[in-house]
């Protein structure tokens, strides 16, 4: 049986540029190029009937490492909580007030982004610190 090796992570939002553009922003992603034939996103999606435009949109891993996040726009709104959520590894290696010292920066830098910080949780002598926070349409994740 052969294993998986790559997935993609899907977003249901209202506004899937809007929101894959603010994802870019976070992880160092960017928007794949276009499919042939199309010189740019907005070509391809004026090219879809009505009820399809502004439907969808993706960004990429430049090293071709992370998966590909996937952005679709749905009818509803968020109403409850995450079952699933990205956590940003902000804080990687770094324990104690380092590792807050640099959280707390890359908040800052993502509040300035839209996103909002929810709640900042310390280090507690079994779990280091993490700052649970929501994308700017209200998805929650975890800076970590």
């Amino acid at each position: 049986m052969a294993s998986i090796k790559q997935f993609q992570v899907t977003f249901d939002c209202a506004e899937p540029e809007r929101v894959a553009r603010f994802w870019c922003e976070v992880l160092g992603y960017v928007v794949p190029p276009p499919p042939e034939g199309f010189a740019t996103w907005d070509d391809f999606d004026r090219s879809l009937p009505p009820e399809r435009q502004g439907s969808a949109f993706a960004c990429v891993d430049p090293s071709g490492v992370g998966p590909r996040l996937f952005f679709q726009r749905v009818p509803e709104g968020k109403v409850v909580k995450n079952r699933v959520h990205l956590d940003v590894r902000a804080g990687t290696g770094l324990v104690g007030e380092e590792r807050l010292a640099a959280l707390e920066a890359e908040c800052a830098r993502l509040v300035a982004l839209g996103a909002v910080c929810v709640q900042v949780l310390r280090a507690d002598g079994v779990n280091e610190s993490c700052i649970a926070m929501q994308d700017i349409e209200g998805n929650e994740f975890c800076l970590d």
